[in-house]
Protein backbone atom coordinates (compact mmCIF):
# COMPACT_ATOMS: atom_id res chain seq x y z
CA UNK A 1 0.00 0.00 0.00
CA UNK A 2 2.40 2.26 0.87
CA UNK A 3 4.62 2.21 -2.53
CA UNK A 4 1.52 2.90 -4.19
CA UNK A 5 0.19 5.77 -2.37
CA UNK A 6 3.84 7.34 -2.45
CA UNK A 7 4.05 7.04 -5.78
CA UNK A 8 0.78 8.76 -6.41
CA UNK A 9 1.83 11.13 -4.03
CA UNK A 10 4.81 11.89 -5.69
CA UNK A 11 3.03 12.14 -9.00
CA UNK A 12 1.43 15.01 -7.62
CA UNK A 13 4.38 17.18 -7.93
CA UNK A 14 6.08 16.00 -11.29
CA UNK A 15 4.92 18.34 -14.26
CA UNK A 16 2.32 18.09 -16.36
CA UNK A 17 2.34 14.91 -18.71
CA UNK A 18 2.48 16.53 -22.59
CA UNK A 19 2.65 13.13 -24.48
CA UNK A 20 -0.06 11.20 -25.46
CA UNK A 21 -1.21 7.92 -23.64
CA UNK A 22 1.85 5.32 -23.52
CA UNK A 23 0.64 1.55 -24.23
CA UNK A 24 2.80 -0.64 -22.02
CA UNK A 25 1.57 -4.58 -21.39
CA UNK A 26 2.84 -6.59 -18.99
CA UNK A 27 4.40 -9.54 -18.19
CA UNK A 28 2.38 -12.67 -16.05
CA UNK A 29 3.11 -12.47 -12.27
CA UNK A 30 6.01 -14.45 -10.46
CA UNK A 31 3.11 -16.42 -8.03
CA UNK A 32 6.07 -16.46 -5.66
CA UNK A 33 5.61 -11.89 -6.08
CA UNK A 34 1.69 -11.58 -6.33
CA UNK A 35 0.70 -8.06 -7.12
CA UNK A 36 -0.98 -5.65 -4.98
CA UNK A 37 -4.74 -4.30 -6.39
CA UNK A 38 -6.08 -0.77 -6.06
CA UNK A 39 -9.08 0.58 -6.79
CA UNK A 40 -8.25 4.09 -8.28
CA UNK A 41 -11.17 6.68 -8.59
CA UNK A 42 -11.04 10.02 -10.12
CA UNK A 43 -13.62 12.73 -9.37
CA UNK A 44 -15.48 14.46 -11.84
CA UNK A 45 -13.55 16.70 -14.34
CA UNK A 46 -14.47 19.96 -15.74
CA UNK A 47 -15.39 19.09 -19.67
CA UNK A 48 -18.88 17.56 -19.97
CA UNK A 49 -17.78 14.18 -20.85
CA UNK A 50 -15.65 14.02 -17.89
CA UNK A 51 -18.32 15.09 -15.14
CA UNK A 52 -19.12 11.59 -14.11
CA UNK A 53 -15.39 10.74 -12.82
CA UNK A 54 -13.89 7.82 -13.49
CA UNK A 55 -12.74 4.61 -12.09
CA UNK A 56 -8.89 2.36 -13.24
CA UNK A 57 -7.48 -0.83 -11.35
CA UNK A 58 -4.22 -0.32 -10.26
CA UNK A 59 -1.61 -2.98 -10.31
CA UNK A 60 1.43 -3.38 -8.76
CA UNK A 61 3.12 -6.24 -10.28
CA UNK A 62 6.84 -6.67 -8.28
CA UNK A 63 7.36 -9.86 -10.68
CA UNK A 64 6.66 -7.31 -13.53
CA UNK A 65 8.38 -4.52 -12.17
CA UNK A 66 5.51 -2.04 -13.47
CA UNK A 67 2.94 -0.12 -11.76
CA UNK A 68 0.22 -0.21 -14.41
CA UNK A 69 -3.29 1.56 -14.37
CA UNK A 70 -6.21 0.05 -16.28
CA UNK A 71 -8.38 2.12 -18.03
CA UNK A 72 -11.78 1.44 -19.36
CA UNK A 73 -12.75 4.66 -20.32
CA UNK A 74 -10.82 5.58 -23.66
CA UNK A 75 -12.48 6.73 -27.03
CA UNK A 76 -11.30 8.46 -30.32
CA UNK A 77 -13.31 11.34 -31.41
CA UNK A 78 -11.37 10.84 -34.76
CA UNK A 79 -13.34 7.47 -35.07
CA UNK A 80 -15.29 6.55 -38.42
CA UNK A 81 -18.63 7.96 -38.38
CA UNK A 82 -18.12 9.22 -34.45
CA UNK A 83 -21.14 11.41 -34.03
CA UNK A 84 -23.90 8.94 -35.82
CA UNK A 85 -22.54 6.18 -33.48
CA UNK A 86 -23.15 8.36 -30.74
CA UNK A 87 -26.63 8.86 -31.69
CA UNK A 88 -27.29 5.62 -32.92
CA UNK A 89 -25.78 3.98 -29.75
CA UNK A 90 -23.18 2.05 -31.09
CA UNK A 91 -19.74 3.30 -29.50
CA UNK A 92 -16.78 1.53 -28.90
CA UNK A 93 -14.79 2.36 -25.83
CA UNK A 94 -11.40 0.58 -25.35
CA UNK A 95 -9.23 -0.71 -22.26
CA UNK A 96 -5.83 0.45 -22.03
CA UNK A 97 -3.02 -0.15 -20.14
CA UNK A 98 -0.67 2.50 -18.38
CA UNK A 99 2.19 3.65 -16.52
CA UNK A 100 0.58 4.69 -13.62
CA UNK A 101 2.79 7.74 -13.22
CA UNK A 102 1.47 9.47 -16.72
CA UNK A 103 -2.24 8.70 -15.50
CA UNK A 104 -2.33 10.29 -12.54
CA UNK A 105 -0.18 13.25 -13.96
CA UNK A 106 -3.37 13.49 -16.27
CA UNK A 107 -5.71 13.69 -13.91
CA UNK A 108 -4.53 15.85 -11.47
CA UNK A 109 -3.15 18.38 -13.90
CA UNK A 110 -7.03 18.61 -14.95
CA UNK A 111 -7.81 19.53 -11.32
CA UNK A 112 -9.53 16.27 -10.39
CA UNK A 113 -9.09 14.55 -7.13
CA UNK A 114 -7.44 11.02 -6.88
CA UNK A 115 -8.84 8.54 -4.35
CA UNK A 116 -6.74 5.11 -3.77
CA UNK A 117 -8.39 2.05 -1.68
CA UNK A 118 -5.86 -0.96 -1.83
CA UNK A 119 -8.04 -4.37 -1.89
CA UNK A 120 -7.75 -7.56 0.23
CA UNK A 121 -6.75 -9.81 -2.68
CA UNK A 122 -5.57 -13.61 -2.00
CA UNK A 123 -2.49 -13.85 -4.09
CA UNK A 124 -4.50 -16.03 -6.15
CA UNK A 125 -6.79 -13.62 -7.31
CA UNK A 126 -4.53 -10.71 -7.61
CA UNK A 127 -2.68 -12.75 -9.77
CA UNK A 128 -5.51 -13.81 -11.99
CA UNK A 129 -7.05 -10.18 -11.82
CA UNK A 130 -3.61 -9.32 -13.58
CA UNK A 131 -3.33 -12.23 -15.65
CA UNK A 132 -6.85 -11.24 -17.40
CA UNK A 133 -6.52 -7.51 -17.14
CA UNK A 134 -3.30 -8.40 -19.30
CA UNK A 135 -5.22 -10.25 -21.62
CA UNK A 136 -8.10 -7.46 -22.34
CA UNK A 137 -5.72 -4.69 -22.89
CA UNK A 138 -4.23 -6.62 -25.71
CA UNK A 139 -5.54 -4.96 -28.86
CA UNK A 140 -7.57 -7.28 -30.46
CA UNK A 141 -9.33 -7.82 -26.64
CA UNK A 142 -9.07 -4.29 -25.90
CA UNK A 143 -12.50 -2.43 -27.83
CA UNK A 144 -15.89 -3.26 -26.36
CA UNK A 145 -19.75 -1.60 -26.53
CA UNK A 146 -19.85 1.30 -24.16
CA UNK A 147 -23.56 1.83 -22.60
CA UNK A 148 -24.19 4.99 -20.42
CA UNK A 149 -25.59 2.87 -17.83
CA UNK A 150 -24.50 -1.25 -18.08
CA UNK A 151 -21.32 -0.85 -20.23
CA UNK A 152 -18.84 1.65 -18.78
CA UNK A 153 -15.95 2.96 -17.10
CA UNK A 154 -17.25 1.87 -13.90
CA UNK A 155 -18.89 -0.95 -14.10
CA UNK A 156 -16.09 -2.65 -16.16
CA UNK A 157 -14.28 -2.12 -13.17
CA UNK A 158 -16.61 -3.73 -11.05
CA UNK A 159 -17.32 -6.95 -13.11
CA UNK A 160 -13.58 -7.44 -13.72
CA UNK A 161 -13.17 -7.49 -9.66
CA UNK A 162 -16.41 -9.07 -9.13
CA UNK A 163 -15.02 -12.22 -11.35
CA UNK A 164 -11.93 -12.93 -9.66
CA UNK A 165 -13.55 -12.68 -6.03
CA UNK A 166 -15.86 -15.24 -7.13
CA UNK A 167 -19.30 -12.89 -7.28
CA UNK A 168 -18.88 -11.48 -3.54
CA UNK A 169 -18.93 -8.41 -5.14
CA UNK A 170 -22.71 -8.54 -6.58
CA UNK A 171 -24.15 -10.57 -4.17
CA UNK A 172 -23.60 -7.89 -1.26
CA UNK A 173 -24.34 -5.00 -3.74
CA UNK A 174 -27.58 -6.79 -5.83
CA UNK A 175 -29.82 -6.50 -3.19
CA UNK A 176 -29.39 -3.72 -1.53
CA UNK A 177 -31.40 -0.45 -2.98
CA UNK A 178 -29.79 2.39 -4.34
CA UNK A 179 -30.78 5.54 -2.98
CA UNK A 180 -31.21 7.55 -6.84
CA UNK A 181 -31.92 6.01 -10.12
CA UNK A 182 -30.46 6.37 -13.76
CA UNK A 183 -31.75 9.88 -14.15
CA UNK A 184 -31.06 11.38 -10.69
CA UNK A 185 -27.64 10.64 -10.94
CA UNK A 186 -26.87 11.25 -14.80
CA UNK A 187 -28.66 14.56 -14.54
CA UNK A 188 -26.99 15.47 -11.20
CA UNK A 189 -23.71 14.71 -12.88
CA UNK A 190 -23.98 16.70 -15.84
CA UNK A 191 -25.97 19.36 -13.97
CA UNK A 192 -23.27 22.10 -13.90
CA UNK A 193 -24.12 22.34 -17.42
CA UNK A 194 -27.35 23.39 -17.22
CA UNK A 195 -28.47 22.86 -21.01
CA UNK A 196 -26.77 19.60 -21.49
CA UNK A 197 -28.61 18.58 -18.37
CA UNK A 198 -32.08 19.81 -19.37
CA UNK A 199 -31.56 18.06 -22.98
CA UNK A 200 -30.30 14.51 -20.80
CA UNK A 201 -33.62 15.03 -18.53
CA UNK A 202 -35.74 15.45 -21.34
CA UNK A 203 -34.32 12.77 -23.57
CA UNK A 204 -34.51 10.16 -21.12
CA UNK A 205 -37.73 7.35 -20.86
CA UNK A 206 -39.26 5.84 -17.93
CA UNK A 207 -36.47 3.41 -17.94
CA UNK A 208 -34.16 5.82 -16.20
CA UNK A 209 -36.36 6.06 -13.28
CA UNK A 210 -36.81 2.70 -12.42
CA UNK A 211 -35.54 1.65 -8.84
CA UNK A 212 -31.81 0.82 -8.57
CA UNK A 213 -29.66 -1.66 -6.84
CA UNK A 214 -26.42 -0.08 -5.54
CA UNK A 215 -24.84 -2.92 -7.88
CA UNK A 216 -26.87 -1.29 -10.82
CA UNK A 217 -25.98 2.31 -9.22
CA UNK A 218 -22.06 1.44 -9.34
CA UNK A 219 -22.20 2.86 -12.89
CA UNK A 220 -21.28 5.77 -10.89
CA UNK A 221 -17.54 5.62 -10.35
CA UNK A 222 -17.83 7.45 -6.90
CA UNK A 223 -20.60 5.30 -5.99
CA UNK A 224 -18.48 2.29 -6.93
CA UNK A 225 -15.91 3.51 -4.87
CA UNK A 226 -17.99 4.10 -1.40
CA UNK A 227 -19.81 0.40 -2.08
CA UNK A 228 -17.03 -1.26 -2.12
CA UNK A 229 -15.64 -0.07 1.28
CA UNK A 230 -18.27 -1.80 2.71
CA UNK A 231 -17.74 -5.56 1.09
CA UNK A 232 -16.52 -8.22 2.56
CA UNK A 233 -14.57 -11.20 1.71
CA UNK A 234 -12.43 -14.28 2.83
CA UNK A 235 -9.04 -13.99 3.26
CA UNK A 236 -6.04 -16.78 2.93
CA UNK A 237 -7.08 -18.49 5.97
CA UNK A 238 -10.86 -18.04 5.90
CA UNK A 239 -11.49 -15.18 7.80
CA UNK A 240 -13.66 -12.65 7.21
CA UNK A 241 -11.68 -9.39 5.85
CA UNK A 242 -12.92 -5.79 4.78
CA UNK A 243 -12.93 -5.79 0.52
CA UNK A 244 -10.71 -2.42 0.84
CA UNK A 245 -7.68 -2.61 3.37
CA UNK A 246 -6.33 1.14 3.39
CA UNK A 247 -7.80 3.95 1.59
CA UNK A 248 -6.94 7.72 1.31
CA UNK A 249 -7.71 10.62 -0.43
CA UNK A 250 -4.16 11.11 -2.45
CA UNK A 251 -5.21 14.64 -4.31
CA UNK A 252 -7.80 16.60 -3.17
CA UNK A 253 -8.79 18.02 -6.40
CA UNK A 254 -8.98 21.74 -7.51
CA UNK A 255 -12.68 21.74 -9.07
CA UNK A 256 -15.89 21.35 -7.17
CA UNK A 257 -17.30 18.06 -6.01
CA UNK A 258 -20.20 16.12 -7.99
CA UNK A 259 -23.41 18.04 -6.85
CA UNK A 260 -25.28 15.99 -4.60
CA UNK A 261 -28.76 16.35 -6.85
CA UNK A 262 -30.17 17.74 -10.03
CA UNK A 263 -31.31 21.70 -10.13
CA UNK A 264 -35.04 22.01 -8.92
CA UNK A 265 -36.55 22.83 -12.24
CA UNK A 266 -40.26 22.62 -11.41
CA UNK A 267 -41.69 25.79 -10.26
CA UNK A 268 -39.32 27.56 -13.00
CA UNK A 269 -40.35 25.93 -15.89
CA UNK A 270 -44.03 26.29 -14.79
CA UNK A 271 -43.33 29.96 -14.05
CA UNK A 272 -41.82 29.95 -18.13
CA UNK A 273 -44.99 28.24 -19.30
CA UNK A 274 -47.66 30.50 -17.53
CA UNK A 275 -45.61 33.34 -18.94
CA UNK A 276 -45.59 31.85 -22.63
CA UNK A 277 -49.04 31.14 -22.62
CA UNK A 278 -50.25 34.61 -21.16
CA UNK A 279 -47.69 36.40 -24.11
CA UNK A 280 -49.39 34.33 -26.36
CA UNK A 281 -53.02 35.05 -25.59
CA UNK A 282 -52.21 38.82 -25.25
CA UNK A 283 -50.48 38.92 -28.35
CA UNK A 284 -53.64 37.37 -30.26
CA UNK A 285 -56.00 39.80 -28.59
CA UNK A 286 -53.95 42.75 -29.38
CA UNK A 287 -54.86 45.13 -32.14
CA UNK A 288 -52.50 46.14 -35.09
CA UNK A 289 -50.13 44.28 -37.20
CA UNK A 290 -46.91 44.57 -34.99
CA UNK A 291 -48.71 42.45 -32.18
CA UNK A 292 -49.77 40.02 -34.98
CA UNK A 293 -46.41 39.38 -36.34
CA UNK A 294 -44.88 38.86 -32.59
CA UNK A 295 -47.87 36.31 -32.36
CA UNK A 296 -46.96 34.12 -35.67
CA UNK A 297 -43.34 34.88 -34.76
CA UNK A 298 -43.68 33.27 -31.29
CA UNK A 299 -46.27 30.60 -32.19
CA UNK A 300 -44.32 29.13 -34.97
CA UNK A 301 -40.84 28.96 -33.01
CA UNK A 302 -43.09 27.07 -30.39
CA UNK A 303 -44.32 24.91 -32.74
CA UNK A 304 -41.45 24.03 -34.55
CA UNK A 305 -39.52 23.34 -31.36
CA UNK A 306 -41.93 21.16 -30.02
CA UNK A 307 -42.45 18.98 -33.28
CA UNK A 308 -38.81 18.90 -34.23
CA UNK A 309 -37.91 17.84 -30.84
CA UNK A 310 -40.92 15.34 -30.76
CA UNK A 311 -39.65 14.23 -34.11
CA UNK A 312 -35.74 13.79 -32.45
CA UNK A 313 -37.38 11.99 -29.60
CA UNK A 314 -39.03 9.62 -32.26
CA UNK A 315 -36.53 8.59 -34.36
CA UNK A 316 -33.89 8.01 -31.39
CA UNK A 317 -36.81 5.60 -29.79
CA UNK A 318 -36.75 3.45 -33.54
CA UNK A 319 -33.43 3.44 -34.93
CA UNK A 320 -30.92 4.17 -31.89
CA UNK A 321 -29.87 1.23 -29.01
CA UNK A 322 -30.33 4.22 -26.35
CA UNK A 323 -33.17 2.27 -24.61
CA UNK A 324 -32.73 4.75 -21.79
CA UNK A 325 -34.79 6.64 -24.04
CA UNK A 326 -37.22 4.37 -25.68
CA UNK A 327 -40.52 4.73 -24.67
CA UNK A 328 -40.46 8.85 -23.89
CA UNK A 329 -44.00 9.94 -23.24
CA UNK A 330 -42.25 13.76 -23.24
CA UNK A 331 -43.21 12.98 -27.03
CA UNK A 332 -46.23 13.94 -25.86
CA UNK A 333 -45.50 17.09 -24.93
CA UNK A 334 -42.97 18.28 -27.33
CA UNK A 335 -45.54 16.75 -30.24
CA UNK A 336 -44.67 16.37 -33.98
CA UNK A 337 -48.11 16.92 -34.96
CA UNK A 338 -46.65 20.68 -33.89
CA UNK A 339 -45.22 20.78 -37.00
CA UNK A 340 -49.11 21.01 -39.12
CA UNK A 341 -50.34 23.70 -37.34
CA UNK A 342 -48.09 26.88 -38.82
CA UNK A 343 -49.61 25.38 -42.22
CA UNK A 344 -52.81 25.44 -40.99
CA UNK A 345 -53.58 28.13 -38.59
CA UNK A 346 -54.36 30.53 -40.85
CA UNK A 347 -56.01 28.94 -43.70
CA UNK A 348 -57.91 26.34 -42.25
CA UNK A 349 -59.01 27.25 -39.12
CA UNK A 350 -61.54 24.15 -38.48
CA UNK A 351 -58.34 21.64 -38.42
CA UNK A 352 -55.99 23.46 -37.23
CA UNK A 353 -58.85 23.84 -33.81
CA UNK A 354 -58.90 20.08 -33.42
CA UNK A 355 -54.96 19.99 -34.11
CA UNK A 356 -54.33 21.67 -31.26
CA UNK A 357 -57.17 20.89 -28.84
CA UNK A 358 -55.53 16.82 -29.70
CA UNK A 359 -51.60 18.68 -29.14
CA UNK A 360 -53.54 20.03 -26.08
CA UNK A 361 -55.39 16.61 -24.48
CA UNK A 362 -51.84 14.73 -25.47
CA UNK A 363 -50.28 16.77 -22.98
CA UNK A 364 -52.85 16.25 -20.07
CA UNK A 365 -53.03 13.14 -20.66
CA UNK A 366 -49.42 13.17 -20.16
CA UNK A 367 -50.04 13.29 -16.46
CA UNK A 368 -52.55 10.10 -16.82
CA UNK A 369 -50.06 8.17 -17.88
CA UNK A 370 -47.43 9.02 -15.57
CA UNK A 371 -49.43 6.96 -12.88
CA UNK A 372 -50.27 4.17 -14.69
CA UNK A 373 -48.11 1.03 -13.19
CA UNK A 374 -44.52 0.69 -13.98
CA UNK A 375 -45.24 4.00 -16.67
CA UNK A 376 -43.96 6.67 -14.34
CA UNK A 377 -41.29 8.89 -15.80
CA UNK A 378 -40.14 11.90 -13.60
CA UNK A 379 -41.08 14.59 -15.98
CA UNK A 380 -43.56 16.96 -14.44
CA UNK A 381 -41.20 19.68 -14.84
CA UNK A 382 -42.04 19.18 -18.24
CA UNK A 383 -45.70 19.04 -18.33
CA UNK A 384 -45.98 22.25 -16.18
CA UNK A 385 -43.91 23.59 -19.35
CA UNK A 386 -45.45 22.18 -22.04
CA UNK A 387 -49.44 21.98 -21.00
CA UNK A 388 -50.29 25.96 -20.15
CA UNK A 389 -49.02 26.46 -23.19
CA UNK A 390 -50.68 23.99 -25.84
CA UNK A 391 -53.89 24.81 -23.71
CA UNK A 392 -53.43 28.29 -24.62
CA UNK A 393 -52.82 27.63 -28.33
CA UNK A 394 -55.71 25.20 -28.04
CA UNK A 395 -58.01 28.10 -26.98
CA UNK A 396 -56.84 30.55 -29.00
CA UNK A 397 -57.25 28.12 -32.42
CA UNK A 398 -61.27 28.44 -31.32
CA UNK A 399 -61.12 31.89 -31.99
CA UNK A 400 -59.42 32.15 -35.02
CA UNK A 401 -60.92 32.68 -38.67
CA UNK A 402 -59.37 31.87 -42.21
CA UNK A 403 -57.32 34.71 -43.67
CA UNK A 404 -59.49 34.75 -46.61
CA UNK A 405 -62.46 35.43 -44.91
CA UNK A 406 -60.83 38.10 -42.84
CA UNK A 407 -60.13 39.78 -46.08
CA UNK A 408 -63.71 39.10 -47.72
CA UNK A 409 -64.70 40.88 -44.52
CA UNK A 410 -62.33 43.73 -44.90
CA UNK A 411 -63.04 44.78 -48.08
CA UNK A 412 -66.77 44.02 -48.70
CA UNK A 413 -68.67 47.42 -48.79
CA UNK A 414 -70.89 48.73 -46.42
CA UNK A 415 -74.72 47.07 -46.23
Amino acid sequence: MRSVLFLLIVAGGVSVCRGGIETQQVAPSDPLKSPQVALVTFGPGSVYWERFGHNAIIVDDPAAGARIAYNYGVFDFQQRHFLLNLALGHMRYSLVAEPLEAAVERYIAEGRSVTVQMLNLTPAQAGQLAAFLVWNAQPQHADYPYDYFLNNCSTKVRDALNRVLGGALERQLAHRPAPHTFRFDAVRLVSPDFWLALGMDAAMGPKGDRPLSLWQESFVPMVLSGAVGDVVVSGPNGATLPLVSDAEVVFAGKLPPAPSGPRELRLALLAVGIVLAALLIWLAGAKGGLYRACFAVLAVAWWLICGLSGLLLAGLWAFSDHWGIWENQNILLLNPMCLFLPLVWWRAPRIARHLATLVAAAALFSLIIRTLPGMYQDNLGFVLLAAPVHMALAALARRQRPVASLAVHRDAPPA
